[in-house]
């Protein structure tokens, strides 16, 4: 029928009922009943066509299922999927009339994979020349395939921490994902981080005259850091990412490494965050680059989301963390990618000795009680590999429940998607993969995806 005709036959049908409620021409009884019946049928139509197409049912069955915050498995397991929710889970789910069913064998059903810290701007190589050398326009379509490639690899979540030097492109790539121009993860974006002059990310080591520009956005203030967040806000981003501390070292076997911004700084960025609706769970806070002592002490009192990369917290710090929920995201995999691509046995040296370092100090922090989120760093080293960060969150001493916790249930809080993501629950987003044999017993499962939904769509499957 045509569309645009409805609102006419709404008001035929209407005056049909009116005329024949008045009962003053009794010999048009017939042809109003006739009419009544047509009219009604058409406004039927009208009434579907308004509710829109059906929702495509799915029925997904595997020989076993996750049940994340149990840490254990249900055999067997099936989730039904209506549109882009999940309707029920269960060793037995209903199977509609005419619902796809999708049966992936002995696998285990699990929600999708969350990164809290990836790069997909970046690529490996030479990071500092490949911001220089490459145009936005060129960075932003290899961006768009380095979503496609974690969405295969089974991440369907995703927080990138600062598009190194492109501004706020990631905006672009997020809303590319969000219209479904490209296939993605679900994505928080932060446009650039935010650096000193002359700190971590800035471009220290060129010729001046040259006057190369930083990675990140300058702020040398409180109130320069505020109206940076407002310009970045203003342009899209979700969230806040800031470099807190840089360059790392090792002198006489201690840890050191300067800070950039004081406690007070840092607190005028949270709260400037908080302003705009980045409380504690929304995924719009501050989420800052720290690797030690006393930045990453300054940046939990300050109340920021999360400590990327962690590799040094005091006893105070620790227990603060604990007590505000402040997630430590570890970053291991970058590490090793360095180490084992290293430019000379030195560089080699110096890297493993601080994996060995962070490995000490992460088992501290589980003694602890920090809370943990799952990062792999990933850009500098390929996209589509970052599951490597699961295989050794639990070599260095986390249980593969754990770590399956730390990234579903932690990831999803931090992202500010707690209650639709991160767990095969009705009602939650429908996004679910499939690996082979049981990932907890074998976190390396999580490493050999076989199937991936995002949203209730597949987009990979055996």
């Amino acid at each position: 029928m045509w569309r645009g005709g409805c609102g006419v036959v709404r008001m035929g049908a209407i005056w049909l009922i009116s005329r024949y409620a008045a009962g003053t021409m009794k010999k048009l009884l017939c042809g109003l009943v006739c009419g009544l019946v047509a009219g009604f049928a058409a406004l039927a139509i009208c009434l579907a066509q308004d509710a829109g197409p059906a929702k495509h049912v799915v029925v997904l069955h595997a020989a076993r299922m996750l049940d994340v915050a149990a840490g254990k498995l249900v055999a067997p397991g099936e989730v039904l999927v209506e549109g882009e929710r999940i309707v029920a889970v269960g060793p037995h789910v209903e199977r509609p009339a005419g619902a796809e069913v999708i049966d992936l064998g002995d696998a285990t059903l699990m929600p999708g994979l969350i990164d809290a810290h990836v790069h997909l701007f970046l690529h490996p190589g030479a990071e500092d020349l490949q911001t220089v050398q490459e145009s936005v326009p060129e960075r932003t379509l290899i961006a768009a395939g380095a979503a496609k490639a974690d969405l295969m690899a089974g991440f369907t979540a995703e927080r990138d921490m600062g598009t190194e030097g492109a501004g706020c492109a990631d905006v672009a790539v997020r809303n590319a994902i969000n219209s479904g121009l490209i296939p993605g993860p679900r994505m928080r974006m932060s446009c650039n981080a935010i650096d000193l002059t002359g700190g971590h990310e800035d471009a220290i080591g060129y010729n001046p005259a040259q006057r190369v520009l930083s990675n990140a956005d300058y702020a040398d203030s409180s109130e320069e850091i505020v109206k940076v967040m407002r310009e970045q806000r203003k342009g899209g981003a979700d969230f806040t990412k800031v470099y807190e501390t840089g360059k790392d070292g090792v002198r006489e076997g201690e840890f050191v490494t300067p800070y950039q911004y004081t406690e007070a700084e840092l607190r005028a960025a949270v709260k400037e965050a908080e302003r705009t609706g980045g409380g504690v769970g929304s995924g719009r806070g501050v989420a800052v680059h720290a690797t030690g002592e006393p930045g990453t002490g300054f940046a939990v009192a300050a109340g920021v989301a999360s400590v990327d990369h962690a590799y040094q917290l005091s006893d105070s710090t620790m227990k603060a963390m604990k007590e505000k929920q402040i997630y430590a995201v570890p970053t291991f995999a970058i590490s090793e990618y360095f180490a084992d691509h290293a430019a000379s046995k030195a560089t080699e040296a110096r890297e493993r000795q601080l994996i060995v370092y962070h490995a000490a100090e992460f088992k501290k922090q589980l003694a602890a009680g920090v809370p943990m989120a799952v990062g792999s760093d990933v850009g500098p080293f390929p996209h589509g590999t970052q599951a490597r960060e699961l295989e050794l969150m639990v070599e260095f001493g986390m249980k593969p429940a754990a770590v399956l916790q730390a990234d579903l249930l932690n990831g999803a809080k931090l992202l500010g998607w707690a209650g639709k993501i991160g767990e095969l629950k009705a009602g939650y987003y429908a996004d679910v993969i499939a690996v082979p044999g049981d990932p907890l017993v074998d976190i390396s499962a999580t490493t050999k995806v076989v199937f991936v939904m995002k949203n209730g769509v597949v987009y990979k499957r055996p």
